[in-house]
């Protein structure tokens, strides 16, 4: 059986096909969505969970490849005093929960999607990323196939869901070009093949997003996807439409391609460190009348860099800060900042920013209580604030929307086509699109809607399922790719 499956940075979700439409499957107990996070007591028990879910035949190959891991992991529940059949790795919702409960004695990930195309990885932190993304898709085919089971939705015969096209950005990394992204691709594969598919395929999520769109397309368009998601931005120029979507390959209707890790992660960063990190000393004085450094503020928030996380977590860091405290004018903030660090708060401060952000949709400010730093503590956030903190992220937003342009113009003009353009400069020439797809998660803000909408006025814009458009189009990909074998 087939499915599409959205591996996303925010939240993961699964489509199959009930006749012409999808069906997005329940991964969570009242949603269709499973947030893209992991929970583990201790990091070397990651290993263990996926050894226990590995296909028979993958296990050998794995426990050579794994032995130390494997054998610290019986070591840790040892210690742990945790019994071979107590759980001790959580995945989604469960995730959340249990790092909520124990946030500065285990080992948490949130978007680990957002890491896969790092530039530097070392071997070690390789392995570690193919088993918490194992982990996760294993968890995630298990719910599925456990769903269709239930419901007698498996065809005639079958018994596990073998096929899947997997979304994936255009770019996982503002740098490290096409090496980063083949090592994320690598990564998802070896993950796939370890959780039980017998086949994969990949499709760049802005023309999943657009297939969907497409469906209800009654006349041919040129069409600008813009799909704005949790850990990046992508935006794709696509000839859709009637004469075009039954087609199998659609190399040839993809006119342009721009993606950056920029995603609702980065602006959940920026509004954390904009509206909360000035009540833990940032912007504050030392005793000298020197402005405290922004560094250790900035590695306090940065949950989507391993090498900020890494520092932050450091001994010298939490010197660095108690040297701070000495130094400040207003040493009780920087107290704050120092519980941050010893307690690994981190990633509480920016899923609290993540529900600001949510709240300013529909309202113009909103407080977020901090009380679990300090009693009665809490955060006024404003949507003006919020604009100003994601400003420097939506001129990339724009950035990509123009190179995605220019790069179709460049396409039909090297296959001798003539096309409407727009031109601000001599330099720059962009193929002018009939509509704008706007999709992703974070494209419900309207600081970030209005933005899209304002670079060209005049141009529709069509504001598709921000959450299951990726989805729905990857499963009616998976349909034309599997559905003859």
């Amino acid at each position: 059986m087939f499915v599409g499956f959205d591996y996303g940075s925010a939240n993961c979700a699964v489509g199959i096909m009930q006749g012409e439409s999808v069906q997005l499957l329940p991964l969570s107990e009242n949603s269709t969505y499973l947030p893209s996070t992991l929970y583990a007591m201790d990091r070397e028990l990651i290993a263990e969970a996926v050894y226990q879910a590995l296909p028979p035949e993958y296990k050998a190959d794995y426990a050579k490849k794994r032995a130390a891991q494997l054998s610290r992991a019986r070591m840790v529940r040892h210690e742990l005093d945790l019994d071979p059949d107590t759980q001790a790795v959580f995945v989604g919702e469960q995730a959340v929960k249990a790092y909520l409960e124990m946030p500065e004695e285990g080992f948490y990930v949130r978007s680990p999607k957002s890491f896969l195309g790092a530039t530097g990885l070392r071997p070690e932190q390789i392995a570690l990323f193919e088993d918490i993304v194992t982990l996760m898709m294993q968890h995630i085919k298990v719910r599925a196939e456990s769903i269709l089971a239930q419901r007698g939705m498996f065809d005639s015969g079958a018994k596990a869901i073998t096929h899947a096209v997997i979304g994936r950005p255009v770019n996982f990394q503002g740098i490290g070009g096409e090496e980063s992204n083949r090592q994320a691709e690598a990564i998802l594969s070896l993950a796939a093949t370890r959780a039980g598919f017998s086949e994969v395929a990949f499709l760049f999520e802005p023309l999943a997003a657009g297939m969907d769109y497409e469906a209800s397309l009654k006349e041919d368009k040129t069409v600008l996807v813009v799909d704005v998601g949790g850990g990046t931005t992508d935006c794709s120029v696509v000839k859709m439409g009637p004469s075009h979507k039954m087609a199998q390959d659609r190399a040839i209707d993809c006119l342009g391609h721009s993606g950056q890790r920029i995603g609702g992660n980065d602006l959940d960063i920026a509004l954390a460190m904009n509206a909360f990190m000035p009540h833990f000393g940032l912007g504050s004085l030392m005793i000298n009348g020197k402005p405290m450094p922004s560094n250790p503020f900035w590695n306090a928030v940065a949950v989507n860099d391993i090498s900020a996380q890494r520092e932050f977590a450091t001994l010298s860091t939490r010197k660095l800060i108690d040297e701070l405290i000495k130094e400040a004018e207003q040493p009780q903030l920087l107290l704050r900042l120092l519980k941050v660090q010893r307690q690994q708060l981190s990633y509480q401060l920016v899923r609290l920013a993540e529900r600001a952000k949510i709240a300013l949709s529909d309202q113009d400010k909103t407080d977020i209580e901090l009380d679990f730093i300090e009693a009665a503590l809490r955060a006024a956030v404003s949507r003006q604030l919020f604009e100003n903190a994601i400003e420097p992220s939506l001129m990339k937003v724009e950035a990509l929307m123009h190179q995605a342009l220019s790069q179709a113009a460049n396409t039909l003009a090297e296959r001798g086509l003539s096309t409407d353009a727009l031109s601000s400069d001599a330099a720059q020439v962009e193929c002018l699109p009939d509509v704008i797809y706007v999709t992703g998660g974070t494209a419900r803000s309207p600081a970030i809607y209005a933005k899209i909408a304002g670079i060209y006025p005049n141009i529709p814009v069509v504001v598709g399922d921000h959450f299951g458009s990726v989805t729905a189009g990857l499963t009616r990909c998976a349909q034309k790719l599997f559905v003859k074998q």
